[in-house]
């Protein structure tokens, strides 16, 4: 797959620009995906070539998930793609990992640990993700099958147990450690409470071997926040509310404690919009239309900026506000639009949009960040196609996962709450 070359003409529809950045967003998984091991790069620099060898296990299972597309897309051959997929999960168990456990941030020529990083629970499930797409979209090609053994191999050796109870230490824990140290434990903290890790939950609740007890779910702490007269779940940065959306589809469901994520996530996103709206008079980035909170880099450094409750200094992620386009389609198109004909500032690249920027600070990042990038491209090909959500479906773990977090469809006039408090006494 070759760089983009510079076009005649800009993107001048919707579909085209849609196009341009899913392509933009595929070269990167490609091009920042070490050769040999298959490994994708954490981040890299969007305007000229760097020596970033830092991988993310996180990107990596996006990059896996970004295969099927490029194939769907004709941006790669069917033979191209199965050959990168089958060096990344082979590559992968060769790597360090605890009780199948992945670290965070290895080194992408070698699989090495980088940085005393933890063996993350959350990274580790956003990499099976990405593997259970892949392999069940390489499942139904007999000569390609051996894929999704491979990626059925890398869910079965995960031990949900070690990690929910700390190796037995707690056996009454209910949630799930944010990771594990050689050199020091267990981390201190928590799942403990809604955020993105409910994509962890949902695969431990699906797992083929000793999945995650049903307990864990209602466990998990969800509490509410109103903005205006709109109510959502409660979390700061908008790629809590999309990274679980951009794999699972909840739209019409609930699950048995009444919650709608569907309905959660697309009032999380107007909250985005009008938060910034009602502070264009004091910030200039939001003045010129802008919006989109999330963690991201910025001017003082890497931040978890958000609403309401999250710091919040004019810094934008242009791959947060188009992921929404899954909630709200109207508000993304039109801030992709917004930037892309933003030319007198240096947002666009190689891979797409710059991670973020700040007008107010005159500071532009010169950088992407694998797991935005994978957000994004996951959002608009679900929106476009769901192709995704339907390879996430179709994998013979989705049926454990809706029945154990018991979830049903629900016919529901609009405007559907978020929670209906009478469901779980309901089913029992």
């Amino acid at each position: 797959m070759k760089q983009p070359e510079v076009p005649a003409e800009r993107a001048r529809t919707d579909e085209q620009l849609l196009d341009e950045l899913q392509r933009r967003a595929v070269l990167y998984f490609w091009e920042k995906a070490d050769p040999g091991t298959g490994l994708v790069n954490d981040r890299a620099n969007n305007f000229e070539p760097d020596h970033y060898t830092a991988a993310s296990t996180a990107a990596t299972g996006y990059g896996l998930a970004a295969l099927p597309i490029a194939v769907e897309r004709g941006w790669l051959s069917r033979n191209e793609a199965a050959a990168r997929a089958r060096t990344t999960l082979r590559f992968l168990f060769s790597m360090p990992n605890e009780h199948g456990w992945m670290v965070h941030f290895v080194d992408k020529r070698n699989g090495q640990r980088l940085w005393g990083s933890e063996f993350s629970s959350l990274d580790t499930a956003l990499l099976l993700a990405g593997a259970i797409v892949c392999g069940q979209y390489f499942s139904r090609d007999p000569s390609t099958f051996d894929i999704s053994v491979l990626a059925d191999a890398l869910y079965r050796r995960i031990d949900w147990w070690w990690m929910l109870t700390n190796n037995g230490t707690r056996p009454d824990k209910n949630v799930l450690s944010h990771g594990w140290k050689p050199e020091t434990g267990f981390i201190s903290y928590d799942y403990g409470a809604y955020d993105e890790a409910i994509l962890l939950y949902l695969l431990g609740l699906g797992a083929p071997v000793n999945p995650l007890p049903e307990r864990t779910w209602p466990a998990i702490e969800r509490p509410l926040q109103i903005y205006g007269s709109t109510e959502a779940l409660k979390a700061g940065p908008i790629f809590v509310h999309q990274m679980p959306s951009g794999f699972f589809l909840f739209r019409n469901q609930r699950d048995r404690l009444g919650f709608d994520y569907w309905v959660s996530s697309t009032n999380a996103m107007k909250i985005q919009y009008q938060y910034c709206a009602d502070r264009a008079p004091e910030v200039q980035t939001y003045a010129q239309g802008f919006w989109g909170l999330n963690a991201s880099d910025g001017p003082d450094g890497y931040a978890a900026y958000g609403v309401i409750d999250s710091p919040a200094n004019g810094t934008i992620s242009p791959t947060g506000a188009i992921s929404a386009i899954l909630f709200v389609p109207a508000l993304a198109l039109s801030i992709a639009r917004l930037l892309y004909s933003r030319t007198e500032y240096p947002l666009w690249g190689i891979y797409g949009f710059v991670n973020a920027f700040n007008i107010d600070r005159n500071w532009f990042d010169r950088d992407v960040i694998g797991i935005d990038l994978g957000m994004a491209l996951l959002s608009i090909e679900n929106y476009r196609s769901g192709l995704i959500w339907a390879l996430m479906n179709n994998s013979p773990s989705a049926a454990r996962t809706w029945r154990a977090a018991g979830f049903h469809l629900t016919f529901e006039a609009d405007p559907r709450p978020v929670r209906r408090a009478e469901t779980e006494a309901a089913l029992g």
